[in-house]
């Protein structure tokens, strides 16, 4: 059950006027705009989005290709990579740059993309790490398999229910008792990590330091990033984006609730500590003329967590080290998540954070368009006044000519990001460009596209997914049901 604000408004996506082709032409948004030695031909930009399409093994799979493909024909500025991980371990349909297999794949990604824009569009990947999240286990299975006992569990008990027997009982008739008793009970009995396992499943968090490999993540990081960021250059890449957000390793670091005694903790100097370090690591490796953007949150939107004064900190820190790009999101986080079904992990965008991340048209008053552009423009602010000129990408619910255009023009930020809108119109932004805005077809927001990426399923739209299935040569769903791609649409003539 994904998390909606109480009482919830149900708006409809907001009217606009289309520019004609030489209003767009005289726009902002297409517009050039240099990042570092790379020139973007306008200020449009595919944010990161994971589409579910590579192998078990993290390959490139030619549905991989042809969904890059599919954005890259629209001719945007530049395109992101979906999250891919640094490390060689498993993690299932998700790509993966671990190692030097997955450059072939890899190599013939950018091609594609170059090949399918006519070469206008800039290609960039975005290199992840994450820890190790677990599904959630029946309650039995918890029990026999999984709970260490401790002598505070017996303890626990006895104070629960009064019978002094449970300090000498067999272990395991003590676990099969627990496997049935009742929550009160269990709520007696388990700390509040003990109940996050059972409830959510076991997840590691960077203040593990108790377990070694957790511990050193410092010490092992910055040459992981290093090495990723070598290959995506080998590869052919524009750029990378180093994933600082949302519910994952480096965002952990960045977070408030980041209380590592170790020098990576704490205070705001000691949490930014170790992604300059992966930063300045990925840098000596690339090279200064190589693009290198970072993509970290202005709001984490949970108990305790960064708020925007800390991305403020962080932008600065991030824009002095030199960053090429700072790219913001907002929430996405798993503390605040929603409580999986046994058998399923928990899944970052379910609670009120999540909410914040990809907001729909069931919101409150202030809706969900350009609902995180205050953010951003707070931070560009931020940086002007320190006269720090790091270009900063906005996103979130833009999805009109109008609202990028006036984005740019208030100085709020420089390259406007669109994910969902993207996802439902590969060819929007050519469309305006051409003055033919009025074929762009718009989102709606109501988040079926993250409903199946919540279901690890291919990830699609619903306003084109069952159209024209029919149609010859079509790439469809694994369940047969859905098309894999927008519908083509061809440039012709565009109107004045």
């Amino acid at each position: 059950m994904t998390w909606h604000p109480a009482n919830p408004i149900r708006h409809t996506i907001p009217e606009t006027r289309w520019p004609t082709r030489e209003e767009a032409a005289a726009s902002i948004l297409f517009r050039p705009i240099q990042i570092n030695s790379l020139t973007l031909e306008q200020r449009t930009w595919v944010p990161a989005m994971v589409p579910w399409r590579a192998t078990d093994d993290g390959f490139v799979t030619r549905e991989v290709l042809d969904w890059y493909g599919r954005f890259a024909a629209g001719r945007p500025g530049a395109i992101v990579v979906e999250a891919t991980g640094v490390r060689d371990i498993p993690s299932g349909p998700l790509l993966r740059i671990g190692h030097e297999r997955f450059l072939p794949g890899l190599r013939e990604l950018v091609e594609t993309v170059r090949h399918a824009s006519d070469g206008h569009t800039r290609l960039l990947i975005q290199i992840i790490d994450f820890l190790s999240v677990k599904r959630r286990p029946e309650k039995s299975k918890y029990f026999a398999r999984f709970f260490e006992l401790h002598e505070r569990h017996r303890r626990a008990l006895v104070v629960a229910t009064g019978d002094e027997r449970w300090l000498e009982v067999e272990e395991t008739h003590l676990r099969a008792f627990l496997a049935d008793a009742p929550d009160d009970l269990i709520e007696k009995v388990l700390d509040e990590r003990e109940l996050e396992t059972l409830r959510k499943g076991y997840r590691e968090r960077v203040t593990d330091t108790h377990l070694a490999h957790v511990e050193e993540l410092p010490r092992v990081l910055p040459g992981i990033f290093a090495d990723a960021a070598g290959r995506a250059r080998e590869a052919g890449f524009d750029g990378v984006e180093l994933h600082y957000a949302h519910a994952y390793t480096m965002a952990s670091f960045l977070s408030a609730l980041n209380t590592r005694a170790d020098g990576y903790g704490g205070t705001r100097a000691g949490r930014v500590r170790l992604p300059l370090e992966v930063y300045r690591a990925v840098r000596e490796r690339v090279g200064d003329a190589y693009t290198v953007g970072v993509r970290f949150l202005s709001d984490e939107v949970i108990a305790g967590g960064s708020r925007l004064e800390d991305a403020i900190y962080y932008a600065g820190e991030f824009a002095r080290a030199g960053f090429d790009f700072l790219s913001l999101s907002k929430g996405g986080k798993f503390e605040d998540a929603a409580q999986p079904k046994v058998g399923h992990a928990v899944y970052p965008y379910t609670g009120e954070s999540g909410y914040e991340c990809m907001p729909t048209i069931r919101s409150d008053e202030r809706g969900p368009f350009g609902r995180n552009v205050p953010l951003a423009s707070a931070v560009k602010r931020a940086l002007v006044d320190q006269d720090l000129h790091t270009p900063v990408v906005a996103a979130g619910g833009i999805c009109t000519f109008e609202q990028a255009e006036e984005v740019l023009r208030q100085g709020a930020a420089d390259i406007i990001g669109a994910a969902r809108q993207t996802l439902a119109d590969p060819d929007w932004f050519l469309k305006a460009q051409l003055g033919r805005g009025d074929e762009v077809r718009r989102c709606t927001y109501t988040n079926y596209c993250e409903g199946l990426d919540q279901a690890h399923k291919q990830v699609t739209c619903k306003l084109w997914d069952r159209t024209q299935l029919d149609a010859p040569d079509l790439s469809l769903s694994h369940d047969g049901r859905r098309r894999l791609l927008a519908p083509g649409w061809k440039i012709g003539e565009g109107k004045g």
